[in-house]
């Protein structure tokens, strides 16, 4: 390849794999599919992996703060957003006048909620119940208290009860089939109190693949929109899904060097023979995982390599030892292992951590490009 042939850096994203994605889900399952875009949509891109998702049968989004469903908005996204998560002392007023859904986990949330209703209308709310993740939601013994005026003010024009819904922790079956218990429970309560939600939603997923009984009315799908695994024992292909993002860089230097070459910060590695080093321009800066030093994987002429001695913040190297590498080739860090490259699970092995996390952290200096 010439030198011009390869970006510098870039993350590639198939917005056609989000959408198969989700429409794999929305068969799966059965039921409406909450496509998961917060964090930029896990790294891949909020705006457009949102109308990939919606093209692919999503029905709405979900986002953790309001200000990431306000941004969608000034993009020109009009479906239904759930935000989640908000700061001490949100008002809602803007959520409101975007007509944002917005996560309900106290009574002093709700009652926030019900002053923000004005001239738009109700506020849409989905009310969070807490079933034994211990973050956020309503406590259980807060209920009826919670129940209660939700009603009331559901019944005076101050808001519309959209959903009801909880979290999963994924620990085990038994322990989500409690949480789903408890679910069920908090759901007849609010049934006593006169809350007819439209959508019940819990399982993430996980547990929208394992736990049938968790689908309920909708399922919120994170990672699985993107492609990858939420579990151990189980890759992509064998999920049916389709990783959209393929991080690649150009080849930025190629250096021979003798046997006993120091490389990288610490000269944590050492060559044993003479050698050729490949200079990726990628580093943790960019998201590269500096815990997977010496361990993480590049496919660079459709030849796979692994990183040698530290990732810096800005680049680290490859010892392709004497394979013919030149400057511009394209280095291929993850994408479609289908397709041979290295996969994001890879390199959370490599780095002790998780394939979320190696997506969401790819950083602002990587261009995305849609394909």
């Amino acid at each position: 390849m010439t030198a011009h042939a390869v970006p510098f850096r870039e993350a590639t994203v198939e917005m056609a794999a989000i959408a198969d994605n989700t429409r794999h889900f929305r068969r799966l399952t059965g039921v409406d599919v909450i496509a998961v875009v917060k964090a930029n949509a896990y790294g891949h891109g909020a705006a457009s992996a949102a109308v990939a998702a919606l093209s692919g049968g999503a029905t709405r989004l979900g986002v953790a703060e309001i200000a990431e469903a306000i941004d969608l908005r000034r993009q020109g996204i009009n479906a239904p957003i759930i935000a989640w998560l908000h700061e001490p002392g949100e008002r809602f007023e803007t959520a409101a006048a975007n007509g944002i859904e917005v996560g309900i986990s106290s009574f002093d949330q709700l009652e926030a909620a019900g002053a923000a209703a004005g001239s738009n209308g109700p506020v849409g709310v989905h009310l969070k119940l807490e079933t034994g993740l211990s973050r956020n939601g309503v406590a259980p013994s807060d209920w009826n208290r919670v129940f209660a005026e939700a009603a009331r003010l559901e019944r005076i024009g101050r808001l519309r009860i959209i959903g009801l819904f909880s979290h999963l922790s994924n620990a085990s079956r038994a322990d989500d089939l409690e949480a789903l218990a408890r679910f069920d429970a908090g759901t007849a309560a609010a049934a006593s109190a006169g809350i007819r939600p439209e959508i019940r939603h819990i399982a993430a997923t996980a547990a929208a693949i394992d736990h049938p009984e968790t689908r309920l009315d909708a399922v919120r799908i994170g990672i699985g929109l993107y492609g990858l695994s939420p579990f151990d024992d189980r890759s992509s292909a064998d999920l049916g899904l389709r990783p959209a993002m393929t991080l690649r860089a150009a080849v930025a230097a190629v250096r021979r060097v003798p046997a006993g070459a120091g490389v990288s910060y610490g000269y944590d590695h050492r060559t044993n023979h003479d050698t050729t080093l490949a200079l990726i321009p990628l580093g943790y800066a960019d998201g590269i995982p500096r815990q997977a030093s010496g361990r993480g994987p590049v496919m660079i002429n459709g030849r796979r390599f692994t990183v040698a001695g530290r990732v810096a913040m800005d680049q680290f190297v490859v010892d392709v030892g004497d394979a013919h590498v030149a400057v511009g080739d394209e280095a291929v860090v993850f994408g479609d292992p289908t397709l041979g490259a290295p996969s994001a699970t890879e390199w959370a092995n490599a780095a002790s951590t998780i394939n979320y996390e190696i997506v969401t952290r790819i950083g602002n200096r990587v261009p995305r490009r849609g394909a």
